[in-house]
């Protein structure tokens, strides 16, 4: 972090790392100056220690072990990925709402994703979602809907390049957690992984009224882990798959990180600092800036040319929401909830784990990665797939590498579950 003065205008101007170039308000003191300073590079930490060259370099090496349900590690460069045709939508949406992209990668129009969404009320909150089937009717009433969850700072739009393949097969429900994207986001309000969690179980159990298998990303994994290891949510969900899988709703899960703990203090005075109101909304109308989303965005991708100005639209605009900064302070500095370790071994049925090799906010050599990576052979429900290019976000960032193991996965996931339901029997 750097300090200088401006003769243009009575500021300082404050810089960390070359994500940000801040200019303070005069009336700033000293204190406030530096304290704001701190605090950007708090944020900050995650993305620079992928430029400073700290990034997750492994070597996986594959093995397929193939007794039912047995856990896969597989890392290779080049994946085939089958033709897919454009489908149409069933739902009062625009003609164009489906493009064919590059890759054979079909994706939604944001602004036809906002068309379409609907909103359900949960405990007073108002919760944005998506309904999405494709229109020729052939979805076999055996398949189980699907449940899309997003991160943390994203919506339902994220999923834009998923929805309409996956709804060739399966109904597609997608969903803004509290908080985020479109749905409400209330003052004052102690945001929680198990709240979400409880947020995703009343909406299957409420509106998709069927087994489903819940599909999450990052924050949104974990969630999704935790509604699936409550015992009330054992007739609700049928499979589990979790894109690089959050050790907590923040990085204080993650204590036994070298990284981590190089910056702890660091990281405990920018919570001080994020409860300090005025410190707080001039760090967030920064950050939430398009430019510095561009470039936290192309920190955590793989590939950079999906970093488009509709994905900084995505993060950017629910953050202008009253009640954006209040649930950007409270998932920042609360709690960081149930880990992974935790609950994977309460859970038996059929999980499929997706992991980006180049995540550096979760990195497969990190404290939760290494876990994960550990499961082969250990936990026979349990399949894994390291994705080589692939960052924090790899549905959005490399779709076909997803689509190439998620769709074989979810088509043999009856017999999945039966030796779910056998393991179970013999536990």
């Amino acid at each position: 972090m750097a300090l200088s003065t401006s003769a243009a205008s009575p500021c300082l101007l404050l810089k960390s790392t070359s994500l940000f170039s801040i200019r303070v308000p005069a009336d700033f003191k000293k204190e406030d100056i530096l304290s704001v300073g701190a605090g950007i590079a708090g944020l900050a930490t995650a993305i620079t220690l992928k430029r400073l060259g700290i990034r997750s370099k492994v070597l996986v090496q594959a093995e397929s072990l193939r007794s039912g349900g047995t856990s896969l590690i597989q890392r290779r460069k080049h994946v085939t990925v089958r033709t897919i045709q454009p489908v149409r939508s069933s739902s009062p949406a625009p003609a164009t709402v489906v493009s064919e992209e590059k890759d054979n990668v079909l994706s939604l129009d944001v602004s036809d994703i906002k068309a379409i969404s609907r909103s359900w009320l949960w405990r007073g909150h108002k919760i944005n979602y998506l309904h999405y089937q494709a229109g020729d009717g052939k979805t076999s009433p055996a398949a189980p809907p699907l449940l899309l969850v997003h991160g943390f700072g994203a919506s339902v739009a994220h999923w834009r390049k998923n929805i309409a393949i996956l709804s060739r097969s399966y109904t597609v429900y997608a969903i803004d957690l509290l908080g985020f994207g479109a749905s409400d986001k209330p003052t004052g309000f102690a945001y929680s992984t198990e709240g979400w969690s409880q947020l995703i179980l009343d909406f299957v159990n409420e509106i998709i009224q069927r087994p489903t298998v819940l599909i999450g990303n990052s924050v949104g994994s974990l969630a999704c882990l935790i509604a699936a290891a409550e015992s009330s949510s054992r007739s609700l969900i049928r499979g589990l798959v979790l894109l690089n899988c959050a050790g907590g709703m923040n990085n204080k899960a993650i204590v036994d990180d070298w990284r981590i703990k190089l910056l702890l203090p660091l990281l405990w005075f920018f919570d001080f600092l994020l409860n300090q109101r005025r410190i707080a909304a001039f760090l967030f109308d920064k950050v939430k800036q398009r430019d510095n989303i561009r470039n936290i965005l192309t920190s955590i991708y793989g590939n950079k040319e999906s970093v488009d100005d509709d994905l900084v639209e995505i993060i950017r605009e629910p953050a202008d929401d009253e009640g954006a900064l209040d649930a950007f302070v409270s998932v920042v500095t609360g709690p960081p909830g149930p880990s992974p370790v935790q609950l994977i071994p309460k859970l038996t049925l059929p999980i499929l784990v997706l992991w980006g090799d180049e995540d550096p906010f979760t990195p497969i050599d990190g404290p939760v990665g290494k876990y994960f990576s550990s499961l082969p052979g250990q936990v026979p429900n349990v399949s894994l797939f390291v994705l080589e290019g692939v960052g924090h976000c790899p549905h959005d960032d490399r779709p076909e590498l997803v689509h190439a193991k998620l769709l074989p996965w979810l088509a043999q996931l009856p017999a999945l579950q039966d030796n779910a339901n056998n393991l179970s029997r013999a536990n």
